[in-house]
């Protein structure tokens, strides 16, 4: 396949109503208006949004849109879109204007009942409002149904309450702003008017074919297999990593590039991953509910480009069991609007006590809410990734690297830092190799929370999961840290001596939560205990962090969350989790007794056959006796498992939705749901490959 050259500095943004087609556009005076309503929080006024909505419309057109979404996300974990086409009320003359008004751009009412919301909003309520996000830029988006304008909105009910993921997120960054800029002026920054977090989201996946994946109920149905026996060779010698990208593989990541290049999307790295078929795609760092919207963006334009190219995007944290699941590292960093990155320790971090005082907060912040943390990225997926030994321990604690750990355990036992630790020269043995410095510290792939350099990278995040709810409670609980700090500083009458104190009592108090170890060791399990951290195996126990008197306390502060929509979230988390095992213990069921079962009886029957007619023959059938045995008892083993799985769903069924049913599908369904693969997958061992109705692993992970 030849490739046509692709100008990227050409084609970047293309499809995006950005600030350069605004300014390009609008009039001087609406652009500059939109501009204080972005930067200073003003409000637009209906007359300004009129023009804003025109011009946008216009430039739509030339993109060939027909219609336009306001483009949301609801509590389902995807997102969702209402489209309306740009016709208005037919002329006397038969012809129809193509309109957008301001009205239609800042506000728009889909149907609230229909989408999760833990009892916010019953069936009969179906009023809510899609309210537009000024600071995404809109974009166009073409597909086999034609091109679309895309309006990024937050989605709340009638009477006022989150259903979204977005509108939490906005409330974080404002508090976390208010709160970083209290630090800022303290440091006597004068000059910068807004904090805002930077975020960068490394998206795994895995890539099969489509034709596979469609004869796959399990994949269909649930995301994941339910059953499969691992092949001969997995990831044991490292060799996909890194690896020489197949063909096919390179041809769809140059069409992902090329559409999220024209939407803005800074995709800027790709590999393959340590597991056969699965890969990576990295952006680079951008404002955070931007990057939000583009990590969505991202995860469907995997999924469609794939299926053009015959293809399947999976995206479920643990597709294929016995190799490594997927990720989504969050890169975290604070950023003033004067180009101040806020985690970036400087040359000599010994000397920056605003460096050290942020850091000190951050540990304090993680530490006092390690439980809403773990939480923040629970979902069913992350189940059988978290502390697996391919993903970060359910632990929560903080990596910190041998420089700043120098920094730490000289205020903590001196009271102030005096030296700063440097990475040095890198000696490889080549005399005639370029000499290059290494970095002051060597990276630990097993913290769920690490610091990297110049950001944190909250590496516990499921592969599918939005990023917006861990980076609404990181924003959160650093805001609280931050406005801790600074209500005791800006009392201070000795500046310098007062801010060391602090950092003192801030680092000692939290430095429990500092790890910068082996995570995957079982000695780091029983050290967590000793220390007093949470560890939190289960999403079903993880979710009451939501509704804890600290947790309801922190978010009022700051107007995230109020507890009612706390609660709703709580509840909306217990019939998630219900409802996914539901489906997939449903799949199980009707896989294992309409197909796999069935084929194991059949094979079993064949070599019966076989063996009567060797018999007769005089010939030995031992090997057929012993096959025979073996199936017959994984049959029975999987015939008695079939039933104890379809009698404990019948009793989840029966139990009101919310905690108790949850915890009786993680109590019950979940082992029972393990109880019938097992034989199953030993059977599939045994079974000639003609016999078993599904593609194998081999089949899915090594031959795209």
């Amino acid at each position: 396949m030849e490739n046509a050259y692709t100008d990227v500095s050409k084609i970047f943004g293309e499809d995006v109503f950005n600030d350069s087609a605004m300014q390009a556009r609008l009039p001087k005076k609406v652009y500059q208006k939109l501009r204080q309503v972005l930067n200073e929080g003003e409000t637009l006024d209906l007359e300004t949004a009129d023009v804003i909505a025109h011009e946008m419309k216009e430039w739509a057109l030339e993109k060939g849109a027909t219609h336009y979404t306001h483009w949301f996300q609801p509590l389902t974990g995807m997102t969702a879109e209402k489209h309306d086409s740009f016709v208005s009320a037919p002329m006397e003359n038969g012809k129809v204007l193509m309109s957008l008004s301001g009205k239609e751009l800042i506000k728009g009412e889909p149907d609230a009942s229909s989408f999760p919301s833990g009892g916010l909003r019953a069936t009969f309520e179906a009023r809510g409002y899609t309210i537009w996000d000024a600071t995404s830029p809109a974009f166009v988006r073409h597909s086999e149904g034609g091109a679309i304008l895309y309006i990024p909105t937050a989605f709340c009910s009638y009477t006022g309450e989150a259903l979204d993921q977005k509108t939490p997120l906005l409330r974080s960054m404002q508090a976390l702003d208010e709160q970083a800029m209290r630090i800022v002026r303290l440091f006597g920054n004068t000059e910068a008017k807004h904090v805002v977090p930077y975020v960068g989201a490394e998206q795994e996946y895995f890539i099969i074919d489509r034709a596979k994946y469609l004869q796959r109920p399990d994949l269909i149905f649930t995301g994941r297999t339910l059953f499969g026996a691992m092949p001969p060779k997995g990831q044991e010698l490292d060799d996909h990593y890194f690896g020489t990208i197949r063909p096919r593989i390179a041809a769809y990541m140059h069409d992902v590039n090329v559409e999220l290049w024209k939407l803005g999307v800074p995709a800027k790295t790709q590999h393959n991953e340590v597991a056969p078929a699965q890969h990576e795609l990295a952006p680079i760092y951008e404002k955070m509910n931007v990057a939000v919207d583009h990590n969505q963006v991202v995860m469907q334009t995997l999924k469609r480009v794939a299926t053009r190219h015959g293809l399947r995007c999976l995206l479920h944290e643990k597709p294929f069991q016995g190799v490594n699941g997927s990720g989504k590292h969050d890169n975290w960093s604070l950023m003033t609007d004067d180009g101040m990155n806020l985690l970036d320790p400087g040359k000599t971090p010994h000397e920056n006590l605003q460096f050290q005082l942020v850091l000190a907060c951050i540990l304090k912040a993680v530490d006092v809410h390690a439980d809403l943390l773990r939480e923040s990225a629970s979902d069913v997926g992350n189940e059988s990734r978290l502390g697996g030994n391919e993903a970060p321990p359910a632990i929560v604690s903080v990596f910190l690297g041998e420089q700043l750990d120098k920094i730490v355990a000289q205020i903590v036992n001196d009271g102030t830092a005096s030296s700063t630790a440097h990475g040095g020269d890198l000696d490889t043995g080549v005399s005639n190799q370029v000499t290059i410095h290494k970095d002051a510290t060597d990276r630990n792939r097993t913290s769920p929370f690490a610091f990297t350099g110049n950001k944190f990278e909250f590496r516990m995040v499921g592969s599918r999961d939005s990023i917006a709810g861990p980076n609404t409670v990181l924003n959160t609980i650093t805001a609280e840290a931050f406005r801790d700090a600074c209500d005791i500083l800006e009392k201070s009458g000795d500046f310098e001596k007062d801010v060391k104190d602090l950092i003192r009592k801030y680092t000692l108090e939290h430095s429990r939560i500092i790890f910068n170890g082996n995570g995957y060791s079982d000695s780091w399990v029983h050290e967590a205990k000793r220390r007093g951290l949470p560890n939190i195996a289960s999403m079903v126990d993880a979710i009451p962090a939501l509704t804890s008197e600290k947790a309801v306390k922190l978010f009022a502060d700051f107007g995230v969350f109020s507890e009612t929509e706390l609660v709703s979230r709580s509840e909306v988390k217990y019939e998630t989790y219900s409802k996914d095992i539901h489906i997939e213990a449903r799949t199980m069921l009707d896989l294992a007794g309409k197909k796999l079962i069935p084929a194991i009886i059949s094979y079993a029957g064949m070599l019966a056959n076989t063996a009567n007619a060797i018999e007769k023959c005089g010939g030995d059938i031992y090997v057929q006796k012993k096959q025979i045995a073996k199936l017959s008892a994984l049959l029975h083993e999987a015939e008695d498992a079939r039933e104890h799985l379809e009698a404990v769903v019948l009793e989840a069924e029966q139990h009101p939705a919310g905690r108790a049913q949850a915890v009786c599908f993680r109590d019950y369904v979940v082992p029972a749901m393990k109880a019938l693969r097992t034989p199953i997958d030993e059977a599939e061992e045994l079974v000639d490959a003609s016999y078993w109705p599904l593609p194998s692993y081999a089949d899915m992970m090594f031959e795209v």
